[in-house]
């Protein structure tokens, strides 16, 4: 369980220190803008591993005990996960996580007219779905850590896209968007209107969920996703 605890902390940590403003344009300037999220993310992988590893390795304790019902619902959720987060790292994005920078125009990837924050929404998804057929103490303690890191991280990349854009220039773009998943475009302040690359990087997502369902969950983290079923 100690180790477990540890691996918690320092990711936690590693997701407060570096992306803090003055470390993260540090960063930025010393290593350019594609290397910082390229080790940014890396490092984050490696700390996923090792927590996922210590998880495996700590005492199970036991709130409930998983029923058939409770392993349908990451079935059933994670698609939209793999969605969000596919296609919320290849979107155009001025206010969130993304790989890409926006056009010279300011464009926005179509993703953000559903939702400005895709890949903490679709990692929000993935936590939240994994809760009831695991209900042991270990996994509550990570995957409702992870859901509230997703949740937290949104306010705080709205405030930091607040004083990039400045008040006026995020007044617009955040009137064309939501938290929200869909609110903008039923509230008529958005369009969906699907590009090319929505519809790749949609079929990216899915295609990485297929395989994860059908073999890359068992390879990966030793547990056939199906095994309930």
């Amino acid at each position: 369980m100690t180790n477990f605890l540890l691996a918690i902390v320092v990711f936690l940590l590693a997701h407060v220190i570096p992306p803090a403003p003055p470390v993260r344009a540090r960063l930025i300037a010393l290593l350019g803008r594609p290397a910082y999220l390229f080790a940014y993310s890396f490092l984050s992988i490696l700390l996923l591993v090792w927590i996922i590893v210590a998880a495996r390795s700590a005492r199970m304790i036991y709130l409930w005990y998983p029923a058939p019902w409770q392993a349908l619902v990451p079935v059933i959720a994670m698609p939209f996960a793999f969605w969000f987060i596919a296609a919320g790292l290849a979107a155009q994005n001025r206010l969130s996580i993304t790989f890409r920078r926006s056009g010279a125009a300011g464009a926005q990837g179509t993703i953000t007219a559903i939702t400005r924050h895709p890949v903490l929404i679709g990692f929000l998804i993935w936590s939240l779905a994994h809760i009831p057929p695991n209900g042991d103490v270990v996994s509550l303690i990570l995957f409702g850590g992870m859901g509230l890191l997703a949740l937290a991280g949104m306010p705080v990349l709205d405030r930091r896209a607040r004083r990039r854009l400045g008040d006026a220039d995020w007044a617009t773009v955040r009137a064309q968007t939501s938290i929200v998943p869909f609110l903008a475009i039923v509230e008529g302040r958005a369009h969906l209107r699907a590009d090319r690359d929505f519809w790749l990087w949609t079929g990216v997502g899915l295609a990485f969920y297929a395989w994860f369902l059908l073999q890359g969950h068992r390879l990966l983290i030793g547990v056939d996703p199906l095994a309930w079923l």
